[in-house]
């Protein structure tokens, strides 16, 4: 449904720093306190927005007592498997079409581990060969993996000097701080998110706990062309930017700006910011139908997914969705949006018909990123707190597979030509499981 957002009122922790670059986890929390509508009590849920739990927290954050191993459905159910399913879109350029068995039929199974000196925050494939790693903070660099091979191709750094870029403000060297990234419409550019960047010019850094009259400075995307894995462009955006879109006509770059409340438009053509539409605390997940139309922006601190009109630009909202939605991923007939919920650690299935939630799933502690098979049939999500990720069938949420990860999964994406699932986990390795 439409309407007016609801909003959870979120307060910073006594942990929480700003303005400060450290090595180890940030040390941030989000408390977001619920009340519950049994016997009036408040339950309250200590979960981070992005970072991980510090030892004190990590016990306060158990999932919602609400939450089983079980699906939870609610609404008009989903169709079953048999069902039959409209054609998915046409592939972006570069990306294989899907051919052989149905997603759901096949089963994960773990073919490498990959180590090295990374902190991967998120992964994310090209669909043109290769899979990028953003290492987040505190390594500064962007790995490139061979999807084939499974081997590194090059370690990009995170340093440029923004004045070659167009921002003569800043003639010295900089450095970012990789999060999320996007490949381009055309397949040759992969936009990455930098959650601050550090050295002469920038004094106030991120944080996750924050507004928009923080003073925590704007930061930056980057663009890496493809051919020859260098960084050819600097966007500025918003205060810490996390995730980052593009649309399938290629007009457009849109990046959730965390402390800004915001999201900006970039004109790709451009080279830069032409608009920011507020949403509210704290804005993160994008994803946008194949015609290019609507955007949809998971706004966590609401509850709520926020639906743009990339003709217009104009704001609505799919209301209850659940709480501290935090990853979206849509279905390639445009007909579903899958969302995350970080809290209770579940999936919910929602009709962009009607914009209703009509399913929901408990697939463990934490839901971070998902990543959706390319025929629409199977989710894929990363259960932070639980160490595994779980495979969910699209059509009724069943869970299908649950497998162990890592410490503290929390990036996956899937490569079309090999069929594989990749996995970031904070702890320092990427995970790459077969699909057979």
């Amino acid at each position: 449904m439409s309407g007016a957002p609801k909003r959870y009122s979120v307060y910073r922790s006594t942990g929480g720093r700003r303005g400060r670059h450290v090595r180890g986890w940030p040390a941030v929390a989000v408390l977001l306190v619920v009340l519950a509508a049994a016997g009036g009590v408040a339950a309250v849920l200590l979960v981070r927005g992005d970072a991980p739990p510090t030892t004190a927290a990590a016990g306060a954050e158990s999932p919602s007592p609400h939450t089983s191993p079980s699906p939870l459905l609610s609404g008009s159910p989903s169709p079953s498997p048999s069902s039959p399913s409209p054609s998915p879109s046409p592939s972006p350029a570069g990306v294989a079409a899907w051919t052989g068995p149905a997603s759901y039929t096949l089963s994960m199974h773990l073919d490498t581990t990959i180590g090295g000196s990374i902190s991967p925050k998120s992964v994310v494939a090209t669909q043109t060969g290769l899979v990028f790693a953003q290492n987040m903070m505190y390594t500064h660099t962007i790995t490139v993996y061979s999807a084939r091979t499974r081997k590194l191709v090059k370690t990009i750094s995170d340093q440029v000097t923004l004045a070659d870029y167009g921002y003569p403000a800043f003639p010295a060297p900089v450095q970012g701080a990789p999060v999320e990234a996007a490949v381009s419409a055309d397949g040759e550019h992969m936009y990455i998110s930098n959650y601050s960047m550090y050295g002469p010019g920038f004094t106030h850094q991120g944080d996750d706990v924050c507004a928009p009259g923080s003073g925590i400075d704007d930061s930056y995307v980057y663009r890496v062309r493809l051919s020859d894995l260098s960084i050819d462009q600097a966007i500025r955006v918003g205060a810490v930017p996390k995730y980052v879109a593009t649309s399938p006509d290629g007009r457009y770059l849109l990046v959730s700006n965390w402390c800004s409340y915001n999201l900006s438009v970039v004109d790709t053509a451009k080279g830069r910011q032409i608009r920011q539409i507020y949403l509210g605390p704290y804005p993160r997940g994008i994803a946008v139908d194949s015609r290019s139309r609507f955007a949809y922006v998971a706004v966590m601190g609401a509850g709520n997914v926020a639906r743009i009109d990339l003709r217009t630009f104009r704001l609505s909202w799919i209301s209850g969705v659940g709480i501290t939605p935090r990853h979206l991923c849509i279905s390639p007939n445009d007909r579903w949006l899958y969302v995350s919920l970080n809290a209770p650690g579940a999936v919910a299935k929602v009709d962009l018909r009607t914009r209703r939630v009509v399913g929901t799933v408990v697939t463990g502690q934490q839901d971070r990123s998902m990543t959706i098979a390319p025929d629409g049939k199977s989710l894929y999500v990363v259960n932070y707190g639980s160490n595994t990720v779980s495979k969910v069938r699209a059509a009724d949420l069943h869970i299908l597979q649950t497998v162990p990860t890592s410490w503290h999964p929390i990036g996956i994406t899937y490569d079309a030509e090999t069929r594989s699932v990749w996995v970031a986990c904070y702890g320092g390795q990427i995970m790459v499981f077969d699909e057979r």
